[in-house]
């Protein structure tokens, strides 16, 4: 099975510095991949490569059929198209609806028929249990429910994986473990999902591969009785 995302020897930037050196990743369909780290450990800036945001200049790297090595500009859309990403700040659009959320980002990205967006923006609301909120303002919904509607808006286009950069870094602990079942959901139905975060209990609750990164290095843990310093 070939690699969804690859990385071979590449060095991670974060603007002009180098904040992990030497990065071996291969993530496969149907994986479910944590980075962990303590903040400023280069978790962000491997996500931010993985979109063509941070250039890679050393090394090799490939998402999704994108060689990530001098990648177009003009190609740069339809990587991330392949990708659905998810923040911690859920970066809805707060004078909108949760309908109008979704339908901007369809139409931003080529979709023309109203039926065809309706269907789905009806399809991944049922996804993530929101489908009674397209006519709420984001104001309306409580931060749980606004990360749910970012999960769908990430959905829209059937992306091969979901990037989560601490998307329960705002959530209280019960309303955190909703959003994490939900990924797991999506996962088990066939969605990569790569997650980054510092909190420990979300990683040994639900068990996925875990890249560590420390010292300017990122490491997959393969032993059990690796500490994982976050």
């Amino acid at each position: 099975m070939d690699a969804l995302i690859h990385f071979g020897k590449a060095d991670i930037l974060n603007g002009e510095s180098t904040v992990i050196y030497g990065l071996d990743m291969d993530i496969f369909p149907g994986d479910f991949v944590y980075i962990v780290g303590k903040v400023g450990s280069g978790k962000t800036s491997i996500i931010r490569t993985m979109t063509a945001e941070n250039r890679l200049l050393t090394g090799e790297g490939s998402v999704c059929g994108f060689a990530l090595n001098g990648i177009r500009t003009r190609d740069i859309p339809y990587l991330r198209r392949s990708l659905g990403v998810v923040f911690q700040d859920f970066q809805l659009l707060m004078d909108r609806s949760v309908e109008d959320n979704l339908s901007f980002v369809l139409r931003a990205t080529g979709w023309k028929d109203q039926r065809l967006m309706d269907e789905r923006i009806s399809e991944v609301l049922k996804s993530v249990g929101m489908s009674t909120k397209a006519h709420k303002m984001p104001h309306q919904l409580s931060g749980g429910e606004q990360q749910r509607i970012a999960i769908a808006r990430a959905l829209l286009n059937k992306p091969s994986a979901i990037l989560a950069d601490e998307p329960t870094g705002n959530l209280d602990g019960e309303t955190a473990d909703g959003i994490l079942q939900l990924l797991v959901k999506l996962n088990r139905e066939g969605t990569t999902v790569v997650m980054v975060t510092h909190n420990r209990a979300i990683f040994e609750k639900y068990p996925g591969r875990v890249f560590s990164c420390k010292d300017e290095h990122c490491e997959e843990v393969v032993d059990d009785g690796i500490e994982v310093q976050i």
